[in-house]
């Protein structure tokens, strides 16, 4: 049963709103024989916030899954409208850098021995960037959901009565390039047209710096994804949303033709570390039904219980679903 149906569906949006499972105390294992699950951190969508309903249930399907599991909402601010309003705007170099601070400051994710971390949406690649920037405590497992990862090429119509979106919308198709949008409004901060990729290298606040597209390469990007056990990247089969939906697989779309991310330069050449990861089998491609953060209980749970837990895992279960479309499977 997909669970927040009825909630509205917002530009790159967005399941889920979020809150803290009962906190539990961290023990520091020795060895294979500690069964205390890894703390969870989740960023949320566009258009939510830290704190509502949503992420309760996705905290109890967590400690359902793995029996003791910190999960933390990640939040810009305690304030459930502000951590809203900063999915919108803010300046992503800033909000990223905040979340390196605050987990360092943690009492218990700062004591981990890794984390495991799950992005919805535009959370999927600001965890990626967390990865490649901070990745202190290292992130274990990063699974995102219909995440922007190649970015987007155009913007979605927001519901009538959310003035926030509105604003924000018709600001970032003025002028997405400008210093001021790059700098301030979130969502142009991840848009890369490949009809204009020269001003996209030019001007991008964070997207071309994530993604190693630059002609200076940062080499510790690299190592650190190129350490994570896993990166689960799940696409929704019918999203209509995310503009392009294959961005979510790191897919290249120009007009109708799509490049898999095995045949593209990023890949081919190792700007990000996925090459090294794909080729020791950390790589996941996996699809969801329905469109944009249609997401069911029983999804979720099979995430969790593949790659959550434990850091010592020893799982024995079978694959979750595969990715189906050309270059997309798991296998090499």
């Amino acid at each position: 049963m997909a669970i927040l149906q009825g909630l509205r569906l917002l530009f790159i949006g967005s399941l889920i709103t979020t809150t803290i499972a009962k906190p539990v105390e961290r023990q520091r294992g020795d060895g294979d024989e500690d069964d205390t699950p890894l703390p969870l951190v989740i960023w949320h969508g566009l258009g939510d916030t830290y704190n509502g309903d949503g992420m309760r249930s996705v905290a109890e399907l967590a400690e359902e899954v793995n029996p003791g599991t910190l999960v933390y909402p990640i939040r810009m601010d305690e304030n459930a409208a502000r951590d809203r309003y900063a999915s919108f705007v803010g300046n992503l170099t800033e909000q990223v850098a905040k979340v390196c601070a605050d987990f360092a400051a943690h009492p218990i994710l700062s004591t981990a021995p890794a984390i495991d971390a799950l992005g919805f949406s535009q959370g999927g690649q600001f965890l990626r960037a967390y990865v490649e920037r901070c990745n202190n405590p290292p992130v274990r497992s990063l699974i995102t959901f219909g995440s922007q990862h190649n970015g987007i090429s155009a913007f979605r119509d927001c519901t009538p009565t959310d003035w926030v979106c509105r604003v924000a919308m018709a600001v970032l198709r003025g002028d997405a390039w400008s210093s001021t949008v790059q700098s301030r409004l979130v969502p142009a901060q991840y848009y890369r047209n490949p009809e204009e990729y020269e001003q996209y290298l030019e001007h991008s606040n964070f997207l071309a710096d994530i993604n190693n597209e630059r002609e200076a390469k940062n080499e510790t990007y690299k190592k650190n994804i190129a350490q994570l056990d896993n990166f689960v990247m799940y696409m929704f089969e019918d999203d209509t949303t995310v503009i392009p939906k294959e961005t979510a697989w790191f897919e290249e779309v120009n007009g109708t033709e799509s490049t898999p991310l095995r045949a593209r330069r990023l890949y081919t050449e190792d700007w990000l570390g996925l090459r090294a990861l794909d080729r020791k089998g950390g790589l996941k491609f996996r699809t969801a039904p329905g469109d944009h953060m249609q997401l069911s209980e029983e999804l979720l749970k099979e995430a969790f219980g593949d790659f959550y837990g434990p850091l010592n895992l020893r799982r024995g279960r079978s694959d979750p679903r595969r990715g189906n479309r050309n270059g997309g499977g798991d296998d090499l």
